[in-house]
């Protein structure tokens, strides 16, 4: 399902705020940890898409932005090691230090 420019608009104005962008992370990890790889997936790529970062992102990782863009797919299937980079990744980007710090988001 295609999602409408008025979905995309609407997330990447939320994702003007560093709080928002947080919680997205945060989400998309408890997800991950209840098995919910789909919703997992969609929340790191509705971050990586509010945020503009897949090509930032994936440059960092260095792999293909393509790749990038198929492991957060709703039938995406990223290796534990390449799911933590990309978590971290992203946890630099925010300028999260510690995952006490992150997880402090959640309180």
């Amino acid at each position: 399902m295609a999602l409408t420019r008025e979905f995309k608009d609407t997330v990447m104005e939320l994702c003007k705020d560093p709080a928002y962008r947080k919680g997205l992370l945060l989400e998309a990890l408890e997800s991950y940890l209840e098995g919910d790889i789909v919703v997992g997936n969609s929340m790191l790529r509705d971050y990586l898409n509010g945020t503009q970062a897949f090509a930032e992102i994936a440059h960092n990782l260095q792999i293909q932005e393509a790749g990038l863009r198929r492991m957060v797919s709703p039938s995406g299937n990223a290796t534990a090691k390449n799911l933590f980079r990309l978590f971290k990744a992203c946890q630099d980007r925010e300028g999260i230090r510690s995952a006490d710090e992150f997880l402090g988001y959640a309180a």
